[in-house]
């Protein structure tokens, strides 16, 4: 078994496996290229897209982005991202339609060791160095917001309808129709569809 078949599958993996060395560079190149573009190049930047991700739905918007792989990242249609928004999706990555992203939100779906020896550096016998980790999915479903400076670990699905307040780390998953918030994040209460609307 490859190491990037390891990493998909959430098993132990060599982080610095040569193929997959290579396949996060091809992304940041590629990644390099579309934050160049202006957000008014939207047939440039929809041509990237479609070579970086694994899927982006119709109107899917980004002002600027940073992938680990691009390929394990699958986004719905009427997808839109603020500045600055970071998906370590060595895990898959699953966002729903009619989902916001503030800006400097991350989803990390990287998992190291507490041990600190098994999180460091190794060296074999060949004298290559190594980096073993694991990595758990993020499930973002359908007309989720996520307001700025939000962290979501590995692991995390996020309920339908649900809002994630300003810097909060969720840790754990959200129920859908829910406000939460806070480090950790918890829910608040449930979103009342009366209550809650603006206009």
């Amino acid at each position: 078994m490859t190491e990037r078949e390891k990493m998909l599958r959430g098993e132990l993996y060599d982080a610095y496996d040569e193929e997959l060395c290579e396949l996060r560079e091809k992304c940041r190149q590629a990644v390099r290229e579309f934050n160049s573009l202006s957000a008014s190049d939207t047939a440039e930047r929809r041509k990237l897209l479609d070579g970086l991700l694994a899927s982006a739905g119709k109107n899917a918007f980004f002002l600027n982005v940073s992938f680990d792989y691009g390929v394990n990242t699958r986004i719905g249609d009427e997808f839109s991202a603020n500045f600055n928004f970071t998906v370590l999706d060595c895990a898959e990555v699953s966002i729903g339609d009619h989902v916001l992203i503030g800006a400097n939100v991350t989803l990390a779906t990287p998992m190291h060791s507490l041990i600190a020896e098994e999180r460091n550096f190794q060296v074999g016998a060949d004298g290559r160095r190594r980096l073993y980790e694991y990595a758990k999915p993020i499930v973002i479903e359908d007309n989720v917001w996520i307001a700025s400076g939000v962290t979501v670990c590995a692991g995390v699905t996020i309920g339908r309808n649900s809002v994630i307040g300003a810097g909060s780390v969720v840790t754990r998953d959200i129920p859908p129709n829910s406000l939460a918030y806070g480090v950790p994040c918890r829910v608040i209460r449930e979103i009342d569809p009366d209550k809650d609307r603006i206009f």
